[in-house]
Order: structure tokens, then sequence, then C-alpha cells
């Protein structure tokens, strides 16, 4: 927020993508996880995601932006299930779950109880690929939100 006052964002690359999930997102889904697993598999919520440079025009639509480009280790987008890993999940309404490699884990008994259906050949779910997007309104309600708990001019 601090960067809104001075009218200059550096930002990595134009073209970068994250996901989001806000804090009581993240609390409901591990409660419903522990509800739900069998030991061994992991959980991966359907979450939206969101450009960068839409975090950029929710705080400050008339900022000039500084693309200061990718640094080692960064990566443009980001990846919950490789194509490798998605051979292995299923998915569901809200969420995806990654069978383990164990030879005690019965696939197709927990495919069947789970009412999960195989991910297609050559999934991933990476934020850039994503089916739900934040807009800029949906981007600036969060902050604003976060700003309003903690005392902060909105945006």
């Amino acid at each position: 927020l601090a960067r809104r006052k001075e009218g200059v964002f550096p930002i990595t690359d134009e073209r970068m993508t994250r996901f989001s999930i806000t804090l009581d997102r993240a609390v409901d889904f591990v409660l419903q996880c522990l509800d739900n697993m069998y030991g061994g598999e992991l959980f991966v919520p359907k979450i939206p995601s969101y450009r960068i440079m839409d975090v950029v025009r929710s705080i400050s639509p008339e900022a000039r932006i500084e693309v200061i480009g990718i640094r080692p280790g960064e990566k443009l987008h980001e990846c919950l299930i490789t194509e490798d890993d998605a051979r292995q999940s299923l998915e569901f309404d809200d969420h995806f779950i990654m069978q383990p490699n164990f030879g005690w884990w019965d696939k197709e008994s927990h495919l069947v109880k789970s009412k999960g259906r195989p991910c297609p050949e050559g999934f991933s779910y990476t934020s850039v690929n994503n089916t739900e997007w934040l807009d800029v309104e949906d981007i600036r309600a969060m902050i604003n939100g976060y700003c309003q708990d903690h005392g902060l001019e909105s945006v």
C-alpha cells in the first residue's frame, strides 16, 4: 500500500499469476480435509487466481509499472498439481485429492467411496490455467477488508 503514494509499482513480469485463499477459507478447508482423509493423500483446494497486474490496478489504477524482470527461482505461475501428479488425482466440486502410491492404498475403493472423478490426461492445476479468477474489483474489496480490519486507509 505504501507504493500507492509513490506512484510506481515494480513487478516481475506482466504475465505473472498467483492463487489466492483467505485465512477463513484455508481453515475451513483444513477442517474439511481432517473429516474426509484416509491417510497419505494430499488435498488441494480449488481457489481463485489473480493477475499481478490486477493487484496493481486495484491499489492504484494510475500507477506507473516498472517491470524489473524475473529473479532466480521465481516462477511466472504457481502449480498446485503437475501433469504427472494429475494421473493420481481425483477431482471434486471444490477440491482435488492426490492419491498416494502406497501398496495398502486401494485406489478403486477410495474412488467409489469418495465420488471423485479422475483428472483427464494432460491435466495440470496452475494459476494461469485456472477457471476461477479474481478481477480488479474482487481484489480491491479484499484489500479494503484488510485495511478496515487493521485501521488502514482504503484503496
